[in-house]
């Protein structure tokens, strides 16, 4: 088993609007280890690019967090993020916890070239790198540094947007679904980065919908459903023998599942009641929800199956 590199315990995100109170994440618990790639998966809406915000500390101001979310270093004292203040983040931003964006081009300023700003990100970070060194870790030529970013396509971008996370050489990365809109071979080269970043030592989160990829690329698979992680564990154990009728599901509806779509609508995340929801939208004997599912599966949902009930 590897080092820890960051816990949620217990995350909770609640954000106002003018129509409810959005549970954006409910009782996350969730450990990120050096050295392996953590997927994290559910359909549109769930929740997952919330917890890949707040454990970026990128959360709007509105939102409140509770629970925990602790950043660890081996020899030193955790930080405990899901209060600390901006001048803190500053210093963890990029050094200790990246951020890979999904449309990585609309990040970046449209006016200077990709030298220039990953030059200018790396003088921030004190990197030990230059930009020549970091373009070609993500398998793009220097001399992409001269380009602005509407000259790059997709993949290009989505390199460069790795080769900005790697500057600071941070012991984790999140990304927040850096293959969607490529086509397969993009896929895979990305995947691959973010397997070597973590074979480097990182912990890598994946925040994906590109499930049929995940087997051969991570480690860990954790299944989310309207803000709560229902199932989690190792990715091939997972996807060889899912536990909870939604993974079931959700597996089922890939073209390697036979693409059985799943019935109805997630719900939206306002105003949550207290519990998994999905009973509600898929009735299925002998689930009525978290309590009797982890009564019924005894020691084996304890270890599988992680918020499934709060």
């Amino acid at each position: 088993m590897t080092t820890p590199a960051l816990t949620l315990d217990g995350l909770t995100v609640r954000i106002p609007t003018a129509s409810g109170t959005v549970h954006a994440a409910s009782d996350v618990d969730l450990t990120l280890r050096a050295g392996q790639v953590h997927a994290l998966v559910g359909e549109s809406g769930c929740g997952k690019s919330v917890v890949g915000a707040a454990i970026c500390g990128l959360l709007p101001t509105a939102a409140t967090v509770h629970g925990g979310i602790a950043f660890h270093r081996p020899g030193h004292s955790d930080v405990h993020l899901a209060a600390a203040r901006p001048r803190a983040w500053r210093k963890i931003r990029g050094r200790r916890i990246a951020w890979i964006p999904q449309s990585a081009a609309t990040y970046l300023t449209p006016v200077r070239t990709v030298g220039e700003q990953l030059a200018e990100t790396c003088r921030h970070l004190d990197s030990p790198h230059t930009p020549a060194v970091l373009l070609t870790r993500v398998g793009l030529e220097p001399t992409m540094a001269g380009l602005y970013p509407h000259e790059l396509s997709g993949g290009m971008a989505q390199r460069a947007a790795i080769a900005f996370a790697l500057a600071g050489d941070p012991q984790v990365i999140v990304a927040d679904e850096p293959t969607s809109n490529l086509d397969p071979e993009l896929t895979d080269h990305t995947l691959r980065l973010l397997r070597a970043a973590a074979d480097a030592g990182a912990a890598v989160l994946l925040i994906s919908h590109d499930l049929d990829t995940l087997p051969a690329h991570t480690d860990h698979v954790a299944v989310m459903y309207a803000s709560r992680i229902v199932e989690t564990g190792p990715t091939a154990e997972v996807f060889a023998d899912p536990w909870h009728p939604y993974t079931r599901d959700l597996l089922a509806a890939l073209p390697s599942g036979g693409l059985h779509p799943i019935p109805g609508m997630p719900p939206t995340l306002t105003d949550l009641p207290n519990e998994c929801v999905y009973h509600r939208r898929r009735p299925a004997p002998g689930f009525s929800g978290g309590p009797t599912y982890i009564a019924q599966h005894g020691d084996r949902s304890v270890r599988r199956l992680i918020g499934a009930v709060s």
